[in-house]
Protein backbone atom coordinates (compact mmCIF):
# COMPACT_ATOMS: atom_id res chain seq x y z
CA UNK A 1 0.00 0.00 0.00
CA UNK A 2 1.07 3.27 -1.17
CA UNK A 3 1.87 5.35 1.96
CA UNK A 4 3.68 8.37 1.21
CA UNK A 5 5.16 9.83 -2.21
CA UNK A 6 7.27 13.01 -2.95
CA UNK A 7 7.22 14.65 -6.50
CA UNK A 8 10.83 16.22 -7.86
CA UNK A 9 11.43 17.69 -10.95
CA UNK A 10 14.13 15.96 -13.11
CA UNK A 11 16.36 18.36 -14.34
CA UNK A 12 19.56 17.01 -14.73
CA UNK A 13 20.66 20.85 -13.83
CA UNK A 14 18.98 20.47 -9.83
CA UNK A 15 22.60 19.41 -9.53
CA UNK A 16 25.14 21.96 -9.08
CA UNK A 17 27.95 20.19 -10.77
CA UNK A 18 25.60 20.25 -13.81
CA UNK A 19 24.16 23.67 -13.41
CA UNK A 20 27.73 25.27 -12.70
CA UNK A 21 27.56 29.06 -12.29
CA UNK A 22 23.44 28.92 -12.32
CA UNK A 23 23.64 26.52 -9.59
CA UNK A 24 21.96 29.16 -6.80
CA UNK A 25 19.30 29.36 -9.36
CA UNK A 26 17.60 26.37 -8.39
CA UNK A 27 18.45 26.20 -4.45
CA UNK A 28 14.88 26.84 -3.74
CA UNK A 29 13.82 23.57 -5.93
CA UNK A 30 16.25 21.76 -3.88
CA UNK A 31 15.27 22.90 -0.38
CA UNK A 32 12.19 22.06 -1.44
CA UNK A 33 12.90 18.71 -3.02
CA UNK A 34 14.32 18.02 0.50
CA UNK A 35 11.71 19.08 2.48
CA UNK A 36 9.01 16.34 0.43
CA UNK A 37 12.32 13.44 0.99
CA UNK A 38 11.77 14.07 4.76
CA UNK A 39 8.32 13.35 4.29
CA UNK A 40 9.11 9.94 2.70
CA UNK A 41 11.40 9.33 5.05
CA UNK A 42 8.67 9.80 8.51
CA UNK A 43 6.60 7.28 6.38
CA UNK A 44 8.53 4.47 7.38
CA UNK A 45 8.52 2.57 4.15
CA UNK A 46 9.63 -1.23 3.37
CA UNK A 47 10.64 -0.10 0.32
CA UNK A 48 11.37 3.08 -1.74
CA UNK A 49 10.61 3.24 -5.83
CA UNK A 50 11.97 6.18 -7.38
CA UNK A 51 9.53 6.40 -10.99
CA UNK A 52 10.71 8.81 -13.69
CA UNK A 53 10.07 9.29 -17.51
CA UNK A 54 12.59 7.44 -19.76
CA UNK A 55 13.10 9.81 -22.69
CA UNK A 56 13.92 8.82 -26.60
CA UNK A 57 16.98 6.86 -26.49
CA UNK A 58 16.54 5.75 -22.87
CA UNK A 59 15.71 2.39 -21.32
CA UNK A 60 12.16 1.55 -19.93
CA UNK A 61 11.96 -0.53 -17.49
CA UNK A 62 12.58 -1.58 -14.02
CA UNK A 63 15.80 -0.52 -12.51
CA UNK A 64 17.20 -2.72 -9.56
CA UNK A 65 18.61 -0.96 -6.06
CA UNK A 66 22.24 -0.29 -6.23
CA UNK A 67 22.01 0.53 -9.82
CA UNK A 68 25.05 3.06 -11.03
CA UNK A 69 24.00 6.44 -13.45
CA UNK A 70 26.33 9.39 -14.04
CA UNK A 71 25.97 13.36 -15.45
CA UNK A 72 28.89 12.34 -17.85
CA UNK A 73 26.59 13.34 -20.88
CA UNK A 74 25.97 16.61 -19.27
CA UNK A 75 29.80 17.00 -19.12
CA UNK A 76 30.47 16.47 -15.26
CA UNK A 77 32.08 13.14 -13.87
CA UNK A 78 29.65 13.27 -11.18
CA UNK A 79 28.16 9.49 -10.57
CA UNK A 80 25.33 8.20 -8.71
CA UNK A 81 23.44 4.93 -7.52
CA UNK A 82 20.21 3.95 -7.03
CA UNK A 83 20.73 2.66 -3.17
CA UNK A 84 22.88 0.60 -1.91
CA UNK A 85 23.07 -3.03 -3.87
CA UNK A 86 22.32 -6.24 -2.86
CA UNK A 87 25.15 -8.41 -3.72
CA UNK A 88 26.98 -7.22 -6.88
CA UNK A 89 26.07 -4.10 -8.61
CA UNK A 90 24.10 -4.29 -11.31
CA UNK A 91 25.07 -3.33 -14.66
CA UNK A 92 23.18 -0.67 -17.20
CA UNK A 93 22.80 2.54 -16.16
CA UNK A 94 20.22 5.12 -14.96
CA UNK A 95 17.67 7.62 -17.46
CA UNK A 96 18.72 10.72 -16.33
CA UNK A 97 15.55 11.80 -14.72
CA UNK A 98 16.20 8.40 -12.19
CA UNK A 99 19.84 9.79 -11.98
CA UNK A 100 18.58 13.09 -10.58
CA UNK A 101 16.44 11.41 -8.03
CA UNK A 102 19.34 8.90 -6.72
CA UNK A 103 21.54 12.69 -6.68
CA UNK A 104 18.11 13.95 -4.32
CA UNK A 105 18.53 10.58 -1.88
CA UNK A 106 22.26 10.43 -1.63
CA UNK A 107 22.47 14.26 -1.13
CA UNK A 108 19.40 13.62 1.71
CA UNK A 109 21.39 10.46 3.13
CA UNK A 110 18.52 7.75 2.47
CA UNK A 111 18.65 4.99 4.58
CA UNK A 112 15.14 4.20 5.55
CA UNK A 113 14.45 1.17 3.24
CA UNK A 114 15.69 -0.10 -0.09
CA UNK A 115 15.73 1.96 -3.52
CA UNK A 116 14.13 0.96 -6.76
CA UNK A 117 14.18 2.67 -9.69
CA UNK A 118 10.94 2.40 -12.51
CA UNK A 119 11.32 4.44 -15.80
CA UNK A 120 8.01 4.63 -17.96
CA UNK A 121 8.22 5.80 -21.41
CA UNK A 122 6.50 9.24 -22.05
CA UNK A 123 4.02 8.45 -24.57
CA UNK A 124 2.57 5.39 -22.13
CA UNK A 125 -1.25 5.99 -21.96
CA UNK A 126 -2.63 6.46 -18.88
CA UNK A 127 -4.66 3.76 -18.27
CA UNK A 128 -1.29 1.76 -18.78
CA UNK A 129 0.47 4.29 -16.00
CA UNK A 130 -2.63 3.72 -13.90
CA UNK A 131 -2.08 0.22 -13.87
CA UNK A 132 1.39 0.09 -13.07
CA UNK A 133 1.39 2.18 -10.37
CA UNK A 134 -1.69 -0.23 -8.68
CA UNK A 135 0.85 -3.21 -8.92
CA UNK A 136 3.54 -0.72 -7.37
CA UNK A 137 1.17 -0.06 -4.45
CA UNK A 138 0.91 -3.74 -4.04
CA UNK A 139 4.50 -4.65 -3.76
CA UNK A 140 4.75 -4.18 0.24
CA UNK A 141 2.36 -3.37 2.99
CA UNK A 142 4.29 0.28 3.18
CA UNK A 143 5.28 1.78 -0.55
CA UNK A 144 6.81 5.25 -0.98
CA UNK A 145 7.51 6.91 -4.57
CA UNK A 146 9.54 9.07 -5.20
CA UNK A 147 8.20 10.44 -8.40
CA UNK A 148 10.31 12.83 -11.12
CA UNK A 149 8.89 14.33 -13.70
CA UNK A 150 8.59 18.07 -15.56
CA UNK A 151 5.37 20.12 -16.42
CA UNK A 152 5.55 21.50 -19.85
CA UNK A 153 8.36 23.12 -21.64
CA UNK A 154 7.00 25.67 -23.67
CA UNK A 155 6.49 28.39 -20.68
CA UNK A 156 7.94 31.41 -22.21
CA UNK A 157 9.82 32.48 -25.62
CA UNK A 158 13.36 31.13 -23.89
CA UNK A 159 11.49 27.36 -23.51
CA UNK A 160 13.12 24.70 -25.17
CA UNK A 161 9.78 24.25 -27.24
CA UNK A 162 8.95 28.44 -27.40
CA UNK A 163 5.76 29.95 -26.03
CA UNK A 164 2.83 27.86 -26.03
CA UNK A 165 -0.45 29.67 -24.55
CA UNK A 166 -1.77 26.31 -23.65
CA UNK A 167 1.02 25.44 -21.51
CA UNK A 168 0.52 27.43 -18.16
CA UNK A 169 -3.34 26.32 -17.65
CA UNK A 170 -1.87 22.61 -18.39
CA UNK A 171 0.81 23.42 -15.44
CA UNK A 172 -2.20 24.86 -13.24
CA UNK A 173 -4.19 22.01 -13.23
CA UNK A 174 -1.27 19.63 -12.59
CA UNK A 175 -0.32 21.92 -10.01
CA UNK A 176 -3.81 21.94 -8.32
CA UNK A 177 -3.87 17.94 -8.65
CA UNK A 178 0.14 17.48 -7.11
CA UNK A 179 -0.92 19.68 -4.46
CA UNK A 180 -3.94 18.10 -3.42
CA UNK A 181 -3.34 14.94 -3.82
CA UNK A 182 -6.08 14.69 -6.14
CA UNK A 183 -5.74 11.01 -8.11
CA UNK A 184 -8.47 11.95 -10.82
CA UNK A 185 -7.26 15.16 -11.75
CA UNK A 186 -3.73 13.39 -12.21
CA UNK A 187 -5.31 10.78 -14.24
CA UNK A 188 -7.43 12.86 -16.36
CA UNK A 189 -4.26 14.97 -17.29
CA UNK A 190 -4.53 14.78 -21.61
CA UNK A 191 -1.93 12.76 -23.16
CA UNK A 192 -1.66 14.05 -26.22
CA UNK A 193 -1.76 17.75 -25.19
CA UNK A 194 1.39 16.71 -22.63
CA UNK A 195 3.27 15.34 -25.06
CA UNK A 196 3.18 18.73 -27.74
CA UNK A 197 3.77 20.73 -24.69
CA UNK A 198 7.04 18.51 -23.88
CA UNK A 199 5.57 17.51 -20.29
CA UNK A 200 7.84 14.75 -19.75
CA UNK A 201 5.82 14.27 -15.90
CA UNK A 202 2.89 13.36 -17.20
CA UNK A 203 3.25 9.56 -17.40
CA UNK A 204 5.08 9.60 -13.80
CA UNK A 205 2.29 11.20 -12.32
CA UNK A 206 0.02 8.60 -13.63
CA UNK A 207 1.88 6.22 -12.15
CA UNK A 208 1.37 8.16 -8.82
CA UNK A 209 -2.58 8.55 -9.18
CA UNK A 210 -2.65 4.66 -9.72
CA UNK A 211 -0.16 3.78 -6.38
CA UNK A 212 -2.60 6.57 -4.60
CA UNK A 213 -5.80 4.77 -5.13
CA UNK A 214 -7.54 4.78 -1.69
CA UNK A 215 -4.99 5.40 -0.10
CA UNK A 216 -6.85 8.62 1.27
CA UNK A 217 -3.12 10.36 1.40
CA UNK A 218 -3.29 14.18 1.73
CA UNK A 219 -1.15 16.80 -0.46
CA UNK A 220 0.82 19.87 -0.03
CA UNK A 221 2.19 21.73 -2.93
CA UNK A 222 5.50 22.81 -1.69
CA UNK A 223 6.91 24.64 -4.73
CA UNK A 224 6.34 25.89 -7.79
CA UNK A 225 8.02 27.73 -10.63
CA UNK A 226 8.91 27.67 -14.72
CA UNK A 227 12.51 28.89 -14.49
CA UNK A 228 13.92 28.52 -18.15
CA UNK A 229 10.10 28.00 -19.37
CA UNK A 230 9.51 24.82 -18.15
CA UNK A 231 7.22 23.70 -14.95
CA UNK A 232 8.65 22.28 -12.23
CA UNK A 233 6.37 21.00 -9.38
CA UNK A 234 7.50 19.89 -5.24
CA UNK A 235 4.88 18.06 -3.74
CA UNK A 236 3.96 15.56 -0.76
CA UNK A 237 1.42 13.23 -0.01
CA UNK A 238 1.20 11.42 3.27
Amino acid sequence: MLVAAAVCPSPPLLVPDVAAGAAPELDTTRTACAEALGVLAVSRPEVLVVVGPARPGERPGHHARGTPGSFEGFGVPTRVRLGAPEGPPPEGSLPAALAVGAWLLERAHWSSAPVEGLAVGTGLAAGRCMETGRGLAGRARRVALLVMGDGSACRSRKAPRYLDERAAPFDAAAARALGTADTEGLAALDEALARELGAAGRAPWQVLAGAAEGARLNGRLLHEDAPYGVGYFVAAWS
